[in-house]
């Protein structure tokens, strides 16, 4: 899938700001800034959600120190920002091996 919301790197977006959630759950899962960055710099828009409020929200599949990791943000576009929301390794039951289509329900 194409990336269509702001792009993290290279200068693109000028900043990422980070929800308090998010910096709970990356403290829990010893995910660093780093991370985050790497991951939304190498990574690849895996769901888009352009109707949500306030922001249009982006689920990103990227990779860090860590292995593949998802990334939930939010484009904030007249701000030239990205808002991380939470950021997680996905859980192989959850999700296909190419951790970027979840696994059917029954």
């Amino acid at each position: 899938m194409a990336r269509r919301g702001l792009v993290f790197g290279n200068g693109a977006v000028s900043r990422l700001r980070f929800r308090v959630h998010a910096v709970i759950q990356m403290e829990e899962r010893n995910l660093s800034v780093e991370d985050i960055r790497t991951a939304l710099d190498t990574g690849e828009d895996i769901e888009i959600r352009p109707e949500e409020e306030p922001y249009p929200a982006r689920l990103v599949l990227g990779m860090c120190r860590l292995g593949a990791l998802h990334v939930a943000v939010r484009d904030n576009i007249d701000d030239d920002e990205i808002i991380v929301e939470t950021a997680y390794r996905p859980d192989p039951a959850l999700w296909e091996p190419d951790f970027k289509t979840r696994r059917k329900t029954r």
